[in-house]
């Protein structure tokens, strides 16, 4: 979600520059900077903000360069009249000679003013300020996707990794039973030949299918499997804009949960491996989606 966009036009002897810079966040947050006599086109401008995206943190500043003649303030000659026959008057009271410095007078309240054309020039910022921000946005998109492209492979790679290794998985695990009926059998015929009695096959098959039954793990690996497949959909439709990184995070983590399931029913060493190197590919995928739109 990380991104840069930047926007300017000139028009009337007024630059105006617009960048949207955006950071990683699970939430959409905006701060824009704007000039004192701007201030109060912010909400809109958050809302053409939220319009175009919808998570991160959102910094928006906006720079006006004023070089035409409007940008002069005024002077307001009756104020600085009265400012001048309070200091006369204050110089006859003190006895003393009045020394007027013009650069001071106008640095005094009310003598400096804006001219009468303030909401004239605010609607004409406005109605540069906004598309400019539109335009911003769209090279922020932009980069967003060349970033996302490259993070689409990235998460890919990890997929690879953990199709693979469930697929190895789901090939073992019935062989596990089979080792455990072979063991089972080994280790009861052994004892029961000290003591002269045989197992019953009735025995060993009513022990063998509660070992199965409590270390079956196929529908765990049918549902992780079917998380990747949607995980796949979801990142590979490039026709879909919408939103996938809260879809993401939360697939991400019933994967990890189905991961850990087969973890805790299998004791067999090389399901244990596999679902380890799972585990840390998903782990690596969780982070990576975080920083999906």
């Amino acid at each position: 979600m990380t991104g840069f966009g930047e926007a300017s036009s000139h028009t009337d002897g007024v630059h105006y520059t617009v960048e949207v810079r955006s950071l990683n966040n699970k939430y959409f947050k905006a701060s824009i900077r704007l000039p004192d006599d701007l201030q109060t086109i912010e909400p809109e401008l958050e809302s053409a903000l939220r319009q175009r995206l919808t998570r991160g943190s959102i910094v928006c500043s906006v720079r006006c360069s004023d070089t035409s003649e409007a940008a002069a303030l005024t002077i307001n000659h009756r104020a600085l009249s009265r400012y001048v026959e309070q200091l006369h008057e204050a110089a006859k009271l003190t006895n003393s000679e009045t020394s007027i410095d013009v650069t001071q007078l106008l640095q005094l309240p009310g003598v400096l003013q804006s001219t009468d054309e303030g909401d004239e020039r605010l609607e004409e910022a406005r109605g540069m300020i906004t598309p400019l921000v539109g335009e911003a946005c769209d090279h922020l998109v932009s980069m967003r996707k060349r970033e996302g492209r490259m993070l689409m492979e990235d998460l890919m790679s990890h997929h690879k990794m953990i199709s693979v290794r469930l697929a190895e998985v789901g090939e073992r695990a019935p062989q596990v039973v089979d080792d455990y009926q072979k063991r089972l059998r080994q280790r009861l015929d052994k004892l029961l030949e000290e003591v002269g009695r045989r197992i019953e096959p009735s025995d060993l098959i009513r022990e063998v299918a509660i070992f199965a039954e409590r270390s079956d793990i196929a529908e765990e690996v049918t549902r992780l499997a079917a998380h990747l497949d949607q995980f796949e959909a979801l990142i590979t439709d490039e026709d879909d804009a919408r939103p996938i990184g809260r879809t993401l995070d939360f697939l991400t983590q019933e994967m990890l949960r189905e991961a850990n399931t087969i973890a805790s029913k299998s004791s067999d060493s090389a399901i244990s491996r596999a679902i380890v190197e799972v585990k840390g590919a998903i782990d690596r995928i969780k982070e990576q989606v975080q920083n999906i739109e």
